[in-house]
């Protein structure tokens, strides 16, 4: 009986042992602020996958500079949770549950794209994790009637329609239209709402067509387009898409009156890759470093992050910099409104909008969509990206024609 009251004992001892390291555990785990972090960091969109990790790091290092996220009377420091999902959507919703169910995230920030995004958002709504989409901007991420995502970027049409405006009145001469988009959501998606906008002021779309995820020579569609003999081209995928095309139109001597190209020629990795072919070439984008913002964040404003940014990366910020950046402050300050990281409660914040942020005023629609700031209209000029519009930031005028 000694025996067994002494083994007794020992188990009830050791459960409680176990009990306390639980507990210390948890502890612990709150003492930090987890955030999740799916990311295309190998693969066809690692460039941008990069460019969100390196946005992403900026602000978990400026917040973590002032002791962390203020939680109450408290502080709690962050840190990201990363995963490669290899340019893989389906990658990216398992990497997006394991990061919710296993590494017991508190929040989540979404992997690249509207396409990955409108997958791995699924898991958020499924355990109610608040998730802050920093690259999607199709309506159709947004529709679903989720109430755990917001998103950055305003909806697609806040690009196609200003821009189809400036060209119809500054180049009036610009009559048919040929659009080449990406057959993934989001480009394809913007290539449509193009479509409309182009169609809506009277102009003539003589061209238009998708080419599939992965497409390594654009020759036969650029025939097409020479063919259809257009005065405005309008391209739209991501960065290694729009640099072959970019090449490819050259090769054939394509020479529109407007080219545009949405979003890769922001990037300076574009220019660098096709050299003279970028000089003209328009496009259009949610933040540029000629933004002025003053805003209530850890940044302070447009400048100082652009500051801040040139001083860890020793290069220029461009907009999926910023808006990796941006879904992290947006979190900090729904978090120290809310005075806790209970998710219905930053949810909440989150949903009340009106953040003045760097990357602009942030408020969203009942869908989550960012509706609150004008996104600028870009145009590389010698080499250097300018801004069209709008008015309160132009800095240069519409230059027609290609080299």
């Amino acid at each position: 009986m000694n025996v067994q009251r002494r083994n007794l004992m020992r188990h009830a001892a050791t459960a409680l042992l176990w009990a306390t390291l639980g507990s210390a555990g948890t502890t612990m785990a709150q003492s930090t602020l987890l955030v999740g972090a799916p990311l295309p960091l190998t693969g066809p969109l690692s460039p941008e996958g990069i460019k969100l990790q390196r946005g992403y790091d900026l602000w978990a290092d400026e917040a973590n500079k002032a002791g962390g996220v203020s939680v109450g009377k408290s502080k709690m420091p962050v840190k990201i949770v990363y995963y490669d999902y290899q340019s893989n959507t389906p990658r990216a919703v398992q990497l997006a549950e394991k990061l919710v169910t296993d590494d017991k995230v508190n929040f989540m920030f979404s992997p690249f794209g509207s396409g990955a995004t409108k997958a791995a958002s699924a898991v958020s709504e499924k355990y109610g994790v608040p998730t802050l989409a920093p690259t999607a901007s199709s309506i159709e991420v947004f529709d679903r009637g989720y109430k755990n995502l917001f998103g950055t970027f305003t909806a697609n049409d806040s690009l196609s329609e200003p821009m189809a405006e400036m060209i119809k009145t500054t180049a009036p001469s610009v009559k048919r239209v040929a659009i080449l988009a990406r057959n993934d959501l989001y480009p394809l998606a913007l290539g449509q709402e193009f479509e409309k906008s182009l169609k809506k002021r009277g102009l003539d779309v003589v061209y238009f067509d998708k080419y599939p995820i992965g497409t390594l020579d654009h020759a036969s569609a650029i025939t097409q387009i020479r063919i259809a003999r257009p005065d405005w081209v309008v391209v739209t995928g991501y960065i290694n898409d729009l640099i072959l095309v970019r090449k490819q139109l050259g090769d054939q001597k394509v020479k529109p009156t407007v080219l545009t190209m949405i979003n890769g020629p922001v990037y300076q990795e574009f220019v660098d890759a096709v050299g003279p072919l970028a000089n003209n070439v328009t496009t259009a984008t949610w933040w540029h470093p000629a933004a002025r913002y003053t805003s209530g964040d850890v940044f302070k404003s447009s400048e100082n992050y652009t500051r801040l940014y040139k001083a860890k990366y020793n290069e220029e910020p461009d907009f999926t910099h910023a808006t990796g950046s941006a879904v992290g402050v947006l979190l900090q300050m729904a978090i120290e409104r809310a005075g806790s990281i209970d998710r219905d409660k930053v949810r909440a914040a989150l949903a009340a909008g009106k953040f003045a942020t760097f990357f602009g005023p942030l408020s969203f629609g009942p869908e989550g969509i960012a509706n609150s700031y004008t996104p600028p209209i870009i145009q590389l000029q010698n080499g250097k990206s300018v801004v069209l519009y709008p008015p309160e930031i132009r800095n240069a005028e519409l230059k027609l024609g290609l080299d």
